[in-house]
């Protein structure tokens, strides 16, 4: 029998192979049932002509059509095993064949072949009788060859391990007649072989054995007593043989089925019929009541129609004195809808790539509807504001692919609802949902909030200090969205970029590598880089300018009086001098800017400190008083110049006025003063007159041009606000900290009236007023003679040390 199946199966799958455009392929396979876990059933690579490797590169996956999976497949051999031991009786019942269904999927390109084992039966089930005991009554007068049915035995088995024969205990009074129905089930009826005598034998005990043909062959027993009861010669009688009844599977317990009836013309006792059930399974006595009385057969279990279309029931009618009619009711089961549709996802592509290309598989599922007809055919369907939809394959298996671009940074996940209809009456639904995360690609470059920023140092840094941050962010996730922080090369004045900042590469902090210095720098760019850790990486960029913000670290210097610590200077004045007569003009000047560069002057001590003042702003040293002849020949002034920076910085200066009595007289010529000292301050007139001359120039030019761009761009919002100076180049015998200002004492322009007489030794300045208006920038309510603690400090050493000097001239 194996061996013909098999030929059937092989010829089935060369009909599958041969037809052009199959949709599918179905294999054929049998077992014996019984089989231990893990027995070979065959081997699906041979029989599918597949290669080795194969099954796993295509995602081989076998589905069971039954709720367990009794088969296992072995994607690396390509064997079919069994997966858990299999009683054909258990599964099928008495149906034959016994078939396993199941679905094999190739994926990639998808193939889907159908797999059906059909499970062989083994002699493994003994015949069993409904009962232990028979009791019959036969009337005397029964005559031969009269039949009376008996009980048939019931064997799991099929085909020749079923009941094959019975056999009675040896009498001489009954023997059996077997006879077989359509579907092979044979039936036995006890046949009165010779007349019976009450009086002689009033009780017979037989024993009947059932036998089936299986190796070893299995027998069961049942005991048959007989009691012969009086005369009554009349049995009862059923209008029809056979009845037949539809019934809903959703009926009720207790609805009436159908009611027999029999009739006796029999009377008194021999004319009471009772009815029970004839040679039914045992499945019968628990869906349906008899009422032995009445005849009523109503519902006692629920029906289903998956499981069985329809069942027959052989009803007997018995008389007191024994005799007994026979009927058939057949209960034909009528399906409705009561079977949702259930959906099975077979294999789910989570997480998906964004960049996943249109007609991606994401998800496989069926949709299986227990029911028949109409209620068993379903419609499958899913949102439709999702990126994917459905594509219909055989046997109610379907897609679930994608239909527009993913984009994983406006949505992360989907939970799609898969919802199956069945087209029955009520119609039934069911949904599914399938959870289906997006993976990150790195489609998103970081981004920073502005394309340029501006930051801010003070100058004399520490070298390191943290200037500030840049941010950039990505919307890709993990290591695409793991931003790095790079410096282009570029150049600042005469170094590269990188020689002054550096980028913390995670956090996008700047620090300076070095102190910046105000005056020979003011700001400068940068160029930082945000680069992704995506393949291909992603980047972008954004300027800063770095602003030097400046600090009070230069002490104002003096231009005039010049203090080289050579010569003191000298100043002329006449002794007939009134009060505000302008002696000379102190001029200073700071290398800071802004308000550290607003100085002021202050005359810290004089030899008659009453006799001279000086402008807080202007540096000009007029006198207070008219000379008289009691003031010294030689007044010595000390000066402290202040700016206006926080802590403030100062300079003192010492300049000596000599009182004379008129400046033409040959007597000047005479003047106690070394001929060194004479020479020196000849040299430091000329530079002086050199330095104002080109300050002045300078002045003009910037007037100028500030003019010229006013114009240009006339606003009559605006406000005049006067162009700082610039100051020529420092001399080489000039202090460092005597560079370019843009502000100090130097922020007017003069007319000046130099008188030099012949071998004179000092010069005389007559100053008017500026040539253009001057107006402040800074406070106007700042107190330029306020001395911070720190400057006032400072002083008294530099008025000793000047005091020093004289006493040793």
């Amino acid at each position: 029998m194996g061996d013909s199946y098999r030929k059937e199966q092989g010829l089935y799958f060369l009909l599958f192979l041969c037809l052009p455009g199959a949709l599918s392929i179905s294999l054929y396979y049998s077992v014996p049932e019984e089989k231990k876990r893990g027995s070979l059933v065959a081997n699906v690579l041979e029989d599918l002509k597949l290669g080795t490797g194969e099954l796993s590169a295509r995602r081989a996956q076998l589905v069971s059509k039954n709720s367990k999976q009794y088969f296992h497949l072995d994607t690396k051999t390509g064997n079919l095993l069994i997966n858990d031991k299999i009683d054909r009786e258990t599964l099928c019942g008495q149906t034959d064949p016994c078939l396993l269904q199941s679905e094999f999927f190739l994926q990639n390109p998808l193939k889907i072949f159908s797999i059906e084992v059909k499970i062989e039966d083994v002699n493994d089930n003994v015949p069993k009788f409904s009962k232990k005991a028979f009791d019959l009554e036969i009337p005397e007068n029964v005559s031969p060859n009269t039949h009376f049915p008996l009980e048939f035995a019931r064997d799991e088995d099929l085909g020749i391990n079923n009941i094959q024969n019975y056999t009675l205990s040896p009498n001489e009074h009954f023997m059996l007649s077997m006879e077989s129905n359509k579907n092979g089930r044979k039936y036995v009826d006890l046949v009165l072989e010779k007349p019976l005598d009450r009086e002689k034998d009033s009780h017979f005990g037989l024993t009947l054995t059932a036998v089936d043909g299986g190796e070893p062959q299995r027998t069961g027993t049942v005991k048959i007593n007989i009691d012969v009861l009086d005369i009554n010669d009349n049995s009862p009688q059923f209008t029809h043989s056979e009845y037949k009844v539809r019934l809903k599977e959703n009926s009720p317990q207790g609805t009436l089925v159908f009611k027999v009836e029999a009739t006796d013309l029999d009377f008194g006792s021999n004319s009471q019929i009772t009815y029970s059930f004839n040679r039914v399974p045992e499945e019968i006595y628990d869906l349906f009541n008899l009422n032995e009385i009445t005849g009523e057969i109503t519902l006692s279990g629920q029906l289903d129609y998956e499981k069985e279309t329809s069942y027959d029931m052989n009803i007997r009618a018995t008389d007191a004195g024994g005799l007994s009619g026979h009927c058939k009711v057949l209960v034909d089961v009528e399906d409705v809808n009561d079977n949702v549709p259930e959906v099975s996802v077979i294999s789910i592509t989570s997480p998906l790539a964004e960049d996943s290309p249109l007609e991606t598989l994401v998800a496989l599922f069926s949709v299986i509807d227990r029911d028949s007809g109409d209620n068993g055919r379903t419609v499958c369907s899913v949102e439709v504001n999702l990126p994917f939809m459905l594509k219909s394959t055989v046997n109610n298996y379907y897609q679930l692919v994608v239909q527009s671009p993913l984009d994983r940074e406006k949505v992360s996940e989907y939970n799609v609802t898969i919802t199956a209809v069945d087209q029955g009456s009520p119609r039934l639904t069911s949904t599914r949902i399938i959870n289906v995360q997006i993976s990150d690609v790195n489609d998103n470059p970081p981004v920073f909030e502005k394309s340029s920023c501006e930051m801010q140092i003070r100058e004399n840094n520490i070298p390191g200090l943290l200037i500030g941050s840049v941010r950039a962010a990505d919307l890709d996730t993990e290591k695409n969205a793991k931003v790095t922080y790079s410096l282009l090369p570029g150049k600042v004045t005469d170094g590269l970029v990188a020689s002054y900042i550096s980028v913390n590469s995670e956090s996008g902090n700047l620090y300076a590598l070095r102190s910046l210095d105000y005056e020979q720098i003011k700001d400068f760019k940068v160029t930082v880089r945000a680069t992704d850790g995506g393949s291909p990486p992603l980047s972008s960029e954004v300027t800063v300018r770095v602003v030097i913000l400046d600090e009070n670290d230069n002490a104002p210097f003096f231009l005039y009086p010049l203090q080289n610590s050579t010569s003191p200077c000298n100043e002329l004045v006449p002794k007939s001098v009134e009060a505000g007569y302008l002696v000379t003009k102190v001029v200073a000047v700071d290398g800071d800017s802004g308000q550290n560069s607003w100085l002021s002057y202050e005359l810290l001590k004089a030899t008659d400190p009453g006799l001279f003042s000086i402008g807080a702003q202007n540096g000009e040293v007029r006198t207070r008083r008219a000379l008289s002849e009691r003031d010294t020949s030689k007044q010595r002034l000390l000066i402290v110049v202040r700016d206006n920076g926080l802590p403030p910085q100062s300079s003192t200066a010492m300049l000596h006025v000599l009182p004379m009595g008129g400046f033409s007289d040959p007597y000047m010529k005479a003047v106690e003063v070394s001929k060194e000292e004479h020479e020196e301050d000849g040299t430091l007139t000329l530079y002086l007159v050199i330095c104002l001359a080109a300050v002045s120039f300078v002045f003009l030019v910037c007037i100028v041009s500030f003019a010229a761009i006013k114009i240009c761009r006339r606003d009559p919002r605006e406000s005049f606000i006067a162009a700082p100076p610039h100051f020529p180049p420092a001399r080489p015998d000039i202090p460092e900290n005597c560079g370019d200002s843009q502000s100090g004492s130097l922020s007017r322009s003069y007319h000046y009236y130099v008188c030099l007489t012949g071998g004179s030794l000092s010069s005389e300045f007559r100053f008017l007023r500026p040539l253009i208006p001057v107006f402040s920038v800074g406070d106007p309510n700042l107190n330029v003679n306020q001395t911070p603690p720190s400057a006032s400090q400072d002083i008294p050493e530099q008025v000793g040390k000047e005091e020093s000097e004289e006493k040793v001239k």
